[in-house]
Order: C-alpha cells, then sequence, then structure tokens
C-alpha cells in the first residue's frame, strides 16, 4: 500500500502554525481554493515551526504511515499508550492516580501550560466549561509552551477573538478518552461547532503508531492519561488549528493529487463547486497511482479530447457526496435519506453523489480496533479521515466508477479492478451523459 509522498501532517502542521493568520474572503467563497499564495506567505512565516515538522515528517515518511497504522499490532499499539501514558507534567504533589483538580485547575497549575491557560483565561464560558463537574467530562489536548514557539507572534495579525475562542475549542474533545480508548478511536470530537458542517461538533483524527500517538497527522502526544476530576488531559507537542477548506488540503500536495487538481483545471470544476450548496460533503479523492490504474489510453482519452473532459467531470462529481460527512467512525447526515445500516461492526452505506443523484457504495467495517474502508467493493481507502473545514477527505487507492446505469447497485462495480479500455469507460459512463439536471442541494453555499 503506498503512502502519501509528502505526508498530510504536513499540511495541517502549516496551518497550526498559522493560527495568527485571519481567513480570507476567498477561503470562504467556494470548496476549491487554491492554496499556492497561501503555502507561500505561511511558508516564510513559520520556518522554524516547519523545520521541527520537517524533521518529523522525513523519519515518518521512511516508515510509510498509514501502513504503519495498519500493521502495527494491539500489543504493539499498548505499548506505545503505555510509554506516553507514562510521561506526566509536573505539578508539585499532584497524585494522578487520584485525581483532585480540574482540567482548568491542573493547565493553570502546571509550568508546562501556561501559555495555553493564559488564552483560555480570556474566555469565561471556557474556564467554567473546564472547570464544571457536574456535566460532560472532557478530554484535553494541551500544547505544551515549546508547541508555541514557532509561531510568529505578530501584533497586525492577531486574530479576532472569535478565530481564537473557535481554536481553544478545537483542543477540548467532547467525553473522556483515556490513552486506552484511542486504540479503538480514529476520530473525536470537539467542542468547535463548526458551521460548514451544519453546527456538527468538528473532529480530530487519531493514530497509533510505531512513533507513538498522533493528533491529525501532525501533534505528538507527548504525556497522556492525566487524570482530572471532570476528564482527561493529554499533552500535545503541536498547537491543533481547526482544519481548512478540503480544495486547501487538497492543493497542499500536488505530488500526491496533481492528476486529481488537473482534472479540476480541465474540466473548470471550480465554476461547477462554486454554485453546488453544501452543509458538510464527503471526497473520495483518486490518488495519482489511482489514475494512473485506469492506464494510459483511458487517461489520453479523458485529459486530452474535449469528449473525454466531459466524462472527466462526470468521475469527479461521482466522487463528492454532499450534505454527508462519513469519517470513519461518525456520520453527520444532513440529507434525511435512508443512506444504509449505521452501528454494529460492519456498515454498509449508500451515499448520494453529485453526478445526477447517483450513490456510491461505502462499507464499513472494523475488527480488533482497525477500521477498514472500501468503495463500491473494490477501491480500497489508503488515508482515511482527512479531517477538513467543510467536510472529510479519503484517498482512494482506484478511481471510483458509476454503475453501467442508474438503476444497477454500485455495490454491484467491483469489476473494474484493472486497467479499462476507451470503450469500457465510454460504455460505462454514457448513461451519465445526458445532459441531467444537476441535484437540488441545499445548505451553506461555498
Amino acid at each position: 500500500m503506498k503512502h502519501l509522498s509528502v505526508p498530510l501532517f504536513v499540511a495541517y502542521g502549516v496551518a497550526a502554525a498559522a493560527i495568527l493568520l485571519e481567513p480570507s474572503d476567498a477561503e470562504r467563497s467556494t470548496l476549491w481554493d487554491t492554496v499556492l499564495p497561501f503555502i507561500h506567505d505561511i511558508d516564510n512565516a513559520i520556518s522554524p515551526a516547519k523545520a521541527h515538522i520537517d524533521s518529523f515528517s522525513r523519519s515518518f515518511e521512511d516508515l510509510g504511515q498509514n501502513a504503519v497504522e495498519q500493521r502495527i499490532s494491539i500489543a504493539d499499539r499498548l505499548d506505545v499508550l503505555k510509554d506516553v501514558a507514562g510521561e506526566a507534567l509536573d505539578i508539585g504533589n499532584h497524585d494522578h492516580s487520584r485525581p483532585n483538580l480540574t482540567i482548568y485547575e491542573y493547565i493553570k497549575s502546571s509550568n508546562y501550560t501556561t501559555k495555553f491557560a493564559s488564552l483560555v483565561d480570556e474566555y469565561k464560558g471556557l474556564i467554567d466549561l473546564l472547570n464544571g463537574t457536574d456535566a460532560t467530562n472532557y478530554t484535553l489536548f494541551v500544547p505544551v509552551n515549546e508547541a508555541f514557539d514557532g509561531i510568529p507572534n505578530d501584533p497586525k495579525n492577531k486574530p479576532s477573538k472569535e478565530a481564537l475562542e473557535a481554536l481553544l475549542k478545537y483542543h477540548i474533545g467532547v467525553g473522556e478518552y483515556p490513552a486506552s480508548s484511542i486504540l479503538t478511536t480514529n476520530t473525536i470530537p470537539t467542542v468547535f461547532e463548526e458551521a460548514w458542517l451544519g453546527g456538527d461538533h468538528q473532529r480530530l483524527r487519531t493514530s497509533v503508531g510505531l512513533s507513538g500517538v498522533r493528533i491529525n497527522f501532525y501533534s505528538k502526544v507527548v504525556a497522556a492519561n492525566i487524570g482530572a476530576t471532570n476528564g482527561v488531559i493529554h499533552a500535545v507537542g503541536s498547537v491543533l488549528k481547526p482544519p481548512p477548506m478540503i480544495g486547501r488540503v487538497l492543493s497542499l500536495f500536488p505530488s500526491e493529487f496533481s492528476t486529481l487538481l488537473l482534472a479540476y483545471e480541465k474540466t473548470n470544476f471550480v465554476q461547477f463547486i462554486h454554485n453546488v450548496k453544501l452543509v458538510g460533503s464527503t471526497v473520495f479523492a483518486p490518488s495519482n497511482n489511482a489514475f494512473s490504474a485506469l492506464g494510459p489510453k483511458a487517461n489520453a482519452f479523458l485529459f486530452n479530447t474535449e469528449k473525454g473532459r466531459g466524462y472527466l467531470k462526470a468521475l469527479l462529481k461521482y466522487h463528492i457526496v454532499a450534505n454527508a460527512t462519513l469519517y470513519s467512525d461518525a456520520f453527520y447526515d444532513k440529507t434525511g435519506n435512508d443512506v444504509g445500516d449505521e452501528g454494529g461492526k460492519k456498515e454498509h452505506f449508500d451515499l448520494v453523489t453529485l453526478l445526477d443523484g447517483t450513490h456510491i457504495s461505502v462499507d464499513r467495517s472494523t475488527f480488533a480496533g482497525f477500521t477498514s474502508i472500501k468503495v463500491n467493493g473494490y477501491a480500497k481507502v489508503s488515508i482515511r479521515d482527512g479531517v477538513g473545514k467543510n467536510g472529510v477527505i479519503h484517498v482512494v487507492d482506484k478511481v471510483p466508477i458509476p454503475p453501467r446505469n442508474k438503476a444497477e447497485a454500485s455495490s454491484q462495480t467491483n469489476d473494474l479492478d484493472g486497467q479499462l479500455t476507451v470503450e469500457e469507460l465510454v460504455e460505462r459512463l454514457d448513461p451519465y451523459m445526458d445532459g441531467s439536471v444537476e441535484p437540488e442541494l441545499t445548505g451553506l453555499e461555498l
């Protein structure tokens, strides 16, 4: 299984270090914003932090991050969790086995979390939340003081009160997630309610690998299982920034998604998606290798002929699910449709895509703490849960192709495990080339 040439957490690391930058109007405008000027500006601003991120990136890339997640045994995972749980943030005589401080009292007392605590002090609502013991317990992923070292402190680019509050809320998980729970947890809801997800909780991605426990790919848990009377605290080495738009995430990785990005350009897909209204979304993003697997003739037809670009646009529509955000362990559904069976170890979903309401089939199974996702019965999700401001990205190792006709179940398309001739591709997509009207969607306009 191939891993990303430039690991996803690098992009999130860059975003995290840029917390003092306000989102521009362009960021709010469309799902598929380009980000090249953004990358240039941020890269110049955060070189100290980026050096640390790049150093980790090089060492971890050699392992193949997603492959390691899949291969590491439960015993190894437990060893990793035991190691990080053995670390603690010294605050004197506090007994971690018998907590007597709230989360807020703990971070105020620790010499390692003074910077984060000082930011929390600006928001009475957050103080009350982290100090309360009468309602829900919480999990705080608190950045240690060193996590702020690479962030430029420019008063001219100081974030708004609302933006800073959103960032702080994104560090607070809803519910109590001790280290042992992370073994069987892929994403964690936070108290930050994201308007682009219809007001649902924005989520954090968790993973356990040989290098330790990671949050959103890039932020390492450096101390775990710090008990409090109202939850649990894990210390992290990087600030967690609410994720950028899905299009922005994809554009950060031309080495992995250059073919997909070229497809958007060739089909003028930005103009199409700009007029689509969404409340959350699920994007099944084919990697460069996935497009290569179609074969040279099929790719030449799709990208280099006027007729082929029409079929290419149909494919791109088929890879996007509107108003339904399917994570590997959670589902935000704003469609009101009956999409399948949720719950249990094996789940099946038939999700409505932007291709004239055609369904895409998703099978999600969990065993011994590991989650496997297949699309249309043959395309494997190689990188799960790339969290975005307005949805989630799953990287697939094959290009999902719609069924032969609209009445056929999308789960019956598993005969496509290999290269396609141009004739086969045309036959498969012809039913969708009749100038059909785009589906009526409701929600927030991008």
